[in-house]
């Protein structure tokens, strides 16, 4: 039997496959109806239920035979498409922070949406906070944007894990559509010209951050022409 679909393989233990399953979760707000979906499909299957870093629910230790069932008892789509994908839209509760200076929930939301599942060179992960204390990790996103009393500031190419990278400033004091349409610049800009499995900052390495810059604001300008969305 093949890896079942949407699914992650977890450590083989005396010759047994168990796999983990992660539906998508928009921002991490779930209702508690949702909530006692995933207990009752976790105690059906005998699985744990385990709050990722990314703001979404796993369900671990589901044998194989068993993920399609399980997928079909949760009723939600999967956190992740693709390997080759926007991965999801990481944002702080800005709505119902103290903190936040501008109400980024609206414009994560929205992106969220417009990006979820999209194909990407590589996996693709995205971060909105309301303000420079960049919760949910915004510097160590491929995209990321921060708020402050101007505007939206937008940032590119950061990385955790084993190739730690800081991100790029690419504009600051943007309005809500202007922040929009910076991200979709960047994103067509990436999957047009990067190449299959390079990740945003090495591709921003490797052509130079001025034009990366040069060729996203060619394309920003070009969307600031069209009808508001």
């Amino acid at each position: 039997m093949g890896k079942p679909n949407f699914s992650v393989l977890q450590k083989i233990k005396n010759n047994k496959k168990t796999y983990g399953i992660t539906p998508r979760i928009p921002g991490g707000f779930v209702t508690p109806e949702i909530l006692v979906r995933f207990a009752e499909v976790a105690k059906k299957y005998h699985g744990v239920l385990k709050i990722t870093s990314g703001q979404r629910i796993t369900i671990l230790g589901i044998n194989p035979e068993d993920v399609d069932k399980a997928w079909a008892d949760i009723g939600l789509e999967p956190g992740v498409l693709s390997p080759y994908s926007v991965k999801n839209v990481e944002m702080c509760p800005a709505s119902f922070c103290k903190r936040s200076k501008q109400n980024s929930l609206k414009l994560a939301l929205k992106l969220e949406k417009r990006f979820y599942g999209a194909p990407a060179p590589n996996r693709t992960k995205v971060g909105v906070s309301g303000c420079l204390n960049a919760c949910t990790s915004v510097n160590s996103k491929d995209i990321g944007i921060l708020s402050n009393e101007n505007g939206y500031i937008v940032v590119v190419g950061g990385s955790a894990g084993f190739y730690p990278r800081l991100p790029d400033r690419i504009a600051d004091n943007l309005t809500e559509d202007q922040a929009f349409y910076m991200v979709e610049s960047i994103y067509d800009y990436y999957c047009d010209n990067a190449d299959t499995g390079e990740k945003l900052g090495s591709f921003i390495d490797r052509i130079a951050l001025p034009e990366f810059k040069k060729s996203v604001f060619e394309k920003y300008e070009e969307k600031l022409n069209l009808p508001a969305f």
